[in-house]
């Protein structure tokens, strides 16, 4: 339940006249659980899983909001973000990353993204980032995950990058191979 600030501070989809919303990663699970989720809300939904193709949707229709992963399999989706900025200063921008770190963070609001938010994400949490006001700060997640389940789902991210191969995901990691082993037998924390 939302509390009586909040309230004030989050806008709804009806209150945009435009609810065009692009989603651009190259994970197609991800992209298009958080694409039907979205439109649930009331966003108006295109995806693409590429720079290029982003960069091409954008151009031919600029959305007001956008969810932009960092890493694309043909570049940097700090390219798409620029590039929609570019064409409308207004749109509202946010960046989805599996490798969250500051610099990048500061790389993504510099672009113009209005915030930043690792994976694996949530529709509600990407819905209060794009709706907050710009002027105040996204309210924290309710439930967020322990450190402990960050680190498992990383190394299981990595495992599948790997086409899970336990030899590469250990050297990729830095760690021992029956370490990870051990890790990958247990289940998830919570």
């Amino acid at each position: 339940m939302l509390r009586e600030t909040e309230k004030r501070i989050l806008q709804k989809i009806t209150d945009f006249a435009d609810k065009s919303l692009l989603i651009v990663d190259d994970d197609n699970p991800l992209r298009d659980r958080l694409a039907r989720a979205m439109e649930k809300k009331g966003f108006e939904v295109t995806q693409a899983d590429s720079v290029k193709q982003g960069i091409s949707l954008a151009k031919n229709s600029p959305p007001a909001f956008a969810v932009v992963d960092l890493r694309l399999n043909d570049g940097n989706g700090l390219e798409v973000i620029k590039e929609i900025r570019k064409i409308k200063k207004d749109s509202r921008v946010i960046m989805l990353t599996g490798y969250g770190n500051i610099p990048t963070a500061v790389a993504a609001v510099k672009a113009g993204a209005i915030d930043y938010i690792p994976k694996p994400v949530d529709a509600d949490d990407v819905e209060s980032a794009l709706l907050a006001s710009p002027e105040t700060k996204a309210n924290p997640p309710e439930n967020p995950m322990s450190a402990d389940r960050v680190k498992w789902e990383h190394i299981h991210r990595v495992f599948e990058l790997c086409n899970r191969n336990v030899s590469e995901t250990a050297r990729r990691l830095k760690m021992h191979r029956r370490t990870l082993q051990r890790i990958l037998s247990k289940r998830s924390p919570k």
